[in-house]
């Protein structure tokens, strides 16, 4: 049987695509702006049929997004970094967060900050120093947490053309370089220390990650130290 709403369903359809706010009465209204002769009862048997009237969550702009693919391994520093959060309490019980960032080439620590709390932000400001410091890395790694998904995070990627690599849910995997680095912070800086303030936290962390880029020696990079292999790497000949 033909379809005798075939035009309409399909411009309902292209209207509710643009106009993503926009519910059935609101695309009545445009419908009779452009000629169309049909009631409103009508307009709303064919959003529902087209289930049209479930669309509750708008899209969220993701400019420097990139689609899931299996990444090829960077060949030099700043191609790729991974980042990602731990969770720690100090010695009164208040909790705080870390971020930890590092280069999944040279397995540098680009970044170890320590806070009550992250909100996007902070974790630009945090990009920000990182990148003034070494430059600007071609692709990051992270999770799905709202702290990474931002609007705030996606503009200064999109400006700076870094690609945002997210992982997929329930994958930690897609970030294991990141979950290396975090198992390594969790058995040599916060599991063997009572971090009185978040003073003595901050200064710790700045502390082992010092440490940790010009003396820990890595098996995967030869028994280098991260600044060692990065520095080797950059004045080995092509």
């Amino acid at each position: 049987r033909l379809d005798q709403d075939a035009a309409l369903r399909l411009r309902i359809k292209a209207i509710a695509a643009v106009r993503i706010r926009y519910g059935q009465r609101r695309i009545h209204v445009l419908l009779r702006r452009e000629g169309w002769q049909v009631n409103i009862k009508r307009v709303a048997r064919l959003y529902r049929e087209e289930g049209l009237a479930i669309r509750t969550k708008t899209p969220r702009r993701r400019r420097a997004a990139v689609v899931r693919e299996t990444p090829a391994q960077p060949t030099a520093a700043n191609q790729s970094w991974a980042m990602d959060f731990m969770h720690d309490v100090l010695a009164d019980g208040t909790k705080i967060r870390l971020l930890t960032i590092v280069d999944i080439f040279s397995r540098e620590s680009v970044a170890l900050e320590a806070a009550y709390g992250f909100k996007a932000p902070q974790v630009v400001d945090v990009l920000r120093r990182a990148s003034a410091e070494r430059g600007i890395p071609q692709r990051i790694r992270c999770d799905n947490g709202p702290e990474f998904v931002s609007l705030h995070l996606d503009q200064w990627a999109h400006w700076n053309r870094v690609q945002l690599d997210f992982s997929r849910p329930g994958r930690p995997s897609d970030n294991g370089f990141c979950e290396s680095f975090n198992n390594r912070v969790r058995q040599e800086l916060l599991n063997p220390t009572w971090f009185r303030s978040l003073e003595e936290a901050r200064r710790q962390a700045a502390e082992w990650r010092l440490d940790y880029n010009t003396n820990h020696p890595h098996s995967s990079l030869g028994d280098l130290s991260p600044e060692e292999f990065a520095r080797h790497a950059k004045n080995k000949p092509n």
